[in-house]
């Protein structure tokens, strides 16, 4: 998990704003366009960097496919969300 993390948050493009959306979720779980809004982000980025997470099983969705598909953090990063915080944190520095 941290090496997958490390790539998504830390060694690509837009890993800054996968950040956000975790950091989003972490504290509630929301829809799309709840997110676009809370980070002042455009709807089209918001799902496209929601599809990299949900691939990588970093979030889960439910009702998905539907406009009002709600995302969570997925079991897998909640157990290993420590290690989230630690790549966050350095990253957030900069």
């Amino acid at each position: 998990m941290k090496n997958l993390l490390w790539y998504l948050i830390a060694g690509t493009r837009g890993g800054e704003t996968r950040g956000r959306i975790i950091k989003l979720l972490e504290k509630t779980p929301s829809n799309a366009n709840k997110i676009a809004e809370k980070l002042k982000l455009d709807y089209k980025t918001v799902r496209h960097h929601l599809e990299v997470l949900e691939k990588n099983q970093i979030i889960t969705a439910i009702n998905k496919g539907n406009y009002g598909a709600v995302f969570f953090l997925s079991e897998y990063i909640k157990a290993d969300i420590s290690t989230f915080n630690g790549i966050w944190g350095k990253i957030e520095k900069k």
